[in-house]
């Protein structure tokens, strides 16, 4: 059956490229061009359409950073250059997202202590990078121009951008061209108003990637699931101001009860049990990025892609 034909979607979503390869002016090993689906993820029957990449979340300050990451990664949650490291040579990851956390101290101001941080990162991994940062526009507006000028020519990924707050974000990615995470409470209308607001100030379709916001599995991700569908609809419908990627992060995922009461090894094995479970879900919905904070979590994601595209029937062996 003809998915598209019968649903009459002949909308592509587009293309957004992450990092840049020293031939094409940055340092990375690789760079990713998302996007460019013209159905539901994992129901292409010629097999073009890539598997999800899967990131590895990272901090500057594991203070503020899931107990359970902590543990098990020990004395590399606080060298974020290693720990991105470690990301690319020993987790498998496809992309490193290094959050800001220093940002949240109260009374922070040393904005060339996070600049150095990026910097170290960007020197440890040749992967792509994704940086998210404190979610205050005061503290944003400096914050990011001194990322985007670090990671100059590295097309870097710099999120979030919420309605309320998405100009200091706007402004670093077109004063150095990166691209940005437009984040939504969960509703099909905000995304694409944020869309249409970043548009109008001069982002280009090409440099934005939707994030409809994730909780954890049975625990509102069903909102999230939802919201991704009628946005991926919409996109294949021809909706040119939704038809972005999107990205998902299922941090929640490692603050529900069930993992939380969880004792011991069980306690990982739980974690990593509803992050992966959580994303595969994302990834069905549309998600073209799910970013993860257990590293165990990384390669049972991959092999998990990797078998639910292999899964798709080609088309001569499809049954009618």
């Amino acid at each position: 059956m003809d998915l598209n034909a019968q649903f009459g979607w002949t909308g592509t979503v587009g293309d957004v490229v992450l990092g840049r390869t020293r031939a094409e002016g940055g340092t990375r090993s690789v760079s990713y061009r998302i996007g460019g689906g013209t159905t539901l993820p994992f129901l292409d029957t010629t097999r073009t359409t890539p598997s999800p990449l899967v990131a590895f979340e990272c901090c500057d300050n594991p203070r503020f950073w899931s107990p359970i990451v902590r543990d098990y990664c020990g004395d590399l949650a606080n060298d974020p250059a290693q720990w991105a490291k470690t990301a690319e040579t020993v987790y498998g990851a496809d992309l490193v997202r290094l959050n800001l956390t220093s940002t949240k101290e109260r009374n922070f101001s040393d904005v060339g202590a996070v600049k150095k941080t990026v910097e170290s990162v960007l020197s440890a991994t040749s992967l792509p990078i994704i940086i998210e940062g404190s979610n205050e526009p005061k503290i944003d507006s400096e914050v990011f121009l001194a990322c985007g000028e670090a990671g100059q020519g590295e097309r870097l990924l710099l999120g979030t951008a919420e309605a309320s707050r998405y100009r200091s974000i706007a402004a670093a990615a077109l004063a150095y061209d990166h691209s940005v995470i437009a984040q939504s409470p969960i509703d099909i209308n905000l995304a694409k108003q944020l869309n249409i607001l970043l548009r109008e100030i001069g982002v280009p379709r090409d440099h934005i990637v939707i994030d409809p916001y994730t909780g954890a599995l049975g625990y509102g991700f069903e909102y999230s699931f939802s919201a991704m569908e009628r946005i991926r609809f919409s996109a294949l419908k021809g909706d040119v101001d939704l038809a972005m990627p999107m990205i998902c992060a299922p941090a929640d995922s490692l603050t529900i009860k069930e993992v939380r009461d969880a004792q011991g090894d069980a306690r990982h094995e739980m974690a990593v049990q509803w992050e992966v479970s959580t994303s595969i879900a994302a990834a069905v919905a549309g998600a073209e990025i799910i970013c993860v904070r257990h590293p165990r979590s990384v390669a049972v994601l991959k092999q998990a892609f990797a078998g639910l595209k292999n899964s798709v029937p080609s088309r001569s062996a499809e049954v009618r």
